[in-house]
């Protein structure tokens, strides 16, 4: 698909405000309304806009503890990657799944309550995850730039 200026004049507006109406989405990109539409509906049916969703902050509903664990998978088994994705989708604290190559095979991002709460979802769900040869734990202290947005 081609990208136009126009299209990357919304797409920026979209990224800075998300939560603009068409209109002033259009308004601010220097479309019409109906052009503004139409570009929109054409960067979403070529995969460029996969969704809108709400971006939550999870401090503010009171989840203050936020752990990034790195697991070395036991590979001898060919199944092992599949069967602790399985897993891992079913505990709900895991926000994030990310696997890698390199000395670091899957990523989970957990969120918890508290610490007690941390070492429960630790004991009781993450060291029965499958097939786990190495876990490295990093404790978030604080975000210093989280977006997804790159120069358009």
């Amino acid at each position: 698909m081609q990208i136009t200026d126009a299209d990357r004049r919304i797409l920026r507006q979209m990224m800075a405000e998300p939560g603009l109406s068409v209109a002033d989405l259009a308004e601010r990109a220097g479309v019409t309304a109906a052009t503004c539409w139409r570009r929109i509906e054409r960067l979403r049916e070529a995969g460029v806009l996969r969704g809108e969703h709400a971006v939550i902050n999870w401090h503010a509903l009171g989840w203050e503890v936020e752990v990034s664990l790195r697991f070395t998978l036991d590979k001898t088994d060919p199944r092992a990657f599949d069967e602790f994705t399985v897993a891992a989708r079913e505990v709900p604290e895991v926000i994030e799944i990310q696997s890698f190559l390199g000395s670091t095979d899957m990523r989970l991002q957990i969120i918890a309550r508290d610490m007690a709460h941390y070492q429960q979802i630790y004991r009781k769900r993450i060291l029965t995850l499958p097939h786990i040869a190495e876990l490295d734990a990093l404790m978030l202290v604080s975000t210093i730039k989280s977006s997804a947005e790159l120069a358009l």
